[in-house]
């Protein structure tokens, strides 16, 4: 990789630095679904809201048929559009097609985001994606801002594992992500030049 090539972070984890002062992102793993040079988009993967699917489904008036989904919390994807849903899922195995209207297939993995309502009527009906984590919100930057957030120790990336996502329960995560990094997460410190 030359000096000029932009870094690109799209399927990394971003993982919260222990001093990390915006709220919003105090202690989040955040999936990275897309980084160009205009900005990145990102959903949180580790702070449920009070609301599990079932619910939120009633709310779009929609039946949720396939109980394995049902009790599953909705999550703060980030303070972006937060009255708006966003569905990362397993990719569905088409290369250039998406049988959803709105999808963004994410390069470098096996993961999709749907913002389209029909992967919600897929589900409704027992069909759809295997595995689903539900935002409502996403977590935005415009162009160079998270390279200035990762430049200033706000945040640590690694490639992200969708186990951690799936598969992982949710209080575990954070550490999760962490030990993907292959060192001892306690050796990080909240501040930086002190001896």
């Amino acid at each position: 990789m030359s000096a000029g090539e932009p870094i690109d972070f799209t399927n990394k984890f971003l993982i919260a630095m222990p001093g990390m002062v915006d709220e919003n992102f105090v202690g989040t793993v955040v999936y990275l679904c897309e980084h160009t040079q205009e900005g990145a988009l990102g959903l949180v993967i580790n702070r449920p809201f009070d609301i599990t699917l079932r619910n939120l489904f009633e709310k779009v008036e929609l039946s949720l048929d396939r109980e394995e989904l049902a009790s599953q919390p909705v999550y703060f994807g980030g303070p972006v559009q937060t009255e708006r849903g966003f569905v990362l899922h397993e990719h569905a195995g088409e290369e250039d097609a998406s049988p959803y209207t709105s999808t963004l297939t994410i390069p470098g993995g096996a993961l999709a985001m749907t913002t389209s309502k029909d992967v919600l009527e897929a589900l409704s009906h027992g069909a759809g994606p295997r595995r689903v984590l539900v935002t409502l919100g996403y977590s935005g930057w415009s162009a160079g801002q998270l390279e200035s957030e990762i430049g200033r120790n706000g945040w640590l990336t690694v490639e992200a594992d969708p186990v951690v996502i799936f598969d992982t329960p949710v209080e575990q995560r954070y550490q999760r992500a962490l030990s993907l990094l292959g060192f001892d997460p306690l050796m990080l410190s909240q501040e930086a030049g002190h001896a």
